[in-house]
């Protein structure tokens, strides 16, 4: 049962970051399997068993990071990551174009949130299109966005405008992808059982965004 995170995880964190070689890891390697793998597995676990009882409906599936990066994509860097996650996403070959869900634990801090992991160019001129011939769905969702303070609308912007809608839609309308984030610095949610409902809370204020871009990007037009 996930009973919150620890110091002793975010200090394996700061250590891998600054350290990030073999021996080193070798050395604390329980520690991350007792204060990072464990912890972030049970909140995963508990985190997508609460979402599939709430959305039966929705069959995602749960994945969970590894430490390891992949050798052939080190680019100059250490062989272990200092971030890790896990996400609730669709299955199939295409699920980084789909939305999902997903929670992210790093030195400085942790986020979670919904979005598209690789949102490709054709789905965004889709979103546009589709805001250009009707834009009432979008622009409750919008709206709605607009009078939270938990998420931002995170993905990056287009550096030439693809057109220029009424306010708050002009947020929305020049990504290049869909990322709505809770960011927090360590705090002492991270370290309590609390935390399962805070995430399990947020994804659930999320989900009209999800059914949105979901059915969206699923439409061939």
């Amino acid at each position: 049962m996930f009973q919150g995170f620890s110091e002793e995880t975010t200090q394996f964190l700061w250590g891998i970051r600054f350290n990030n070689e073999k021996p080193w890891f070798e050395a604390h390697k329980q520690h991350y399997l007792d204060y990072v793998q464990a912890p972030l597995r049970e909140l995963a676990q508990e985190v997508y068993e609460g979402f599939s009882a709430a959305h039966p409906e929705q069959p995602l599936m749960m994945r969970i990071s590894r430490i390891y990066r992949d050798a052939r994509r080190l680019y100059g860097r250490g062989p272990y990551k200092s971030h890790l996650w896990f996400n609730l996403r669709m299955a199939g070959e295409d699920w980084a174009r789909m939305p999902a869900f997903w929670f992210g634990i790093h030195p400085a801090g942790y986020s979670y949130g919904m979005g598209v992991f690789d949102a490709r160019p054709a789905d965004m001129a889709k979103f546009r299109a589709a805001i250009d011939r009707d834009p009432g769905p979008m622009l409750a969702l919008a709206q709605n966005f607009a009078r939270q303070d938990r998420f931002v609308l995170d993905a990056e912007e287009y550096k030439r405008s693809k057109g220029n809608p009424p306010a708050p839609l002009d947020q929305w309308y020049n990504r290049k992808g869909i990322e709505l984030t809770c960011q927090r610095p360590i705090d002492s949610l991270l370290y309590s059982r609390d935390l399962l409902d805070d995430i399990l809370t947020g994804y659930e204020a999320l989900m009209p965004y999800y059914h949105y871009f979901a059915a969206l990007f699923r439409r061939e037009e």
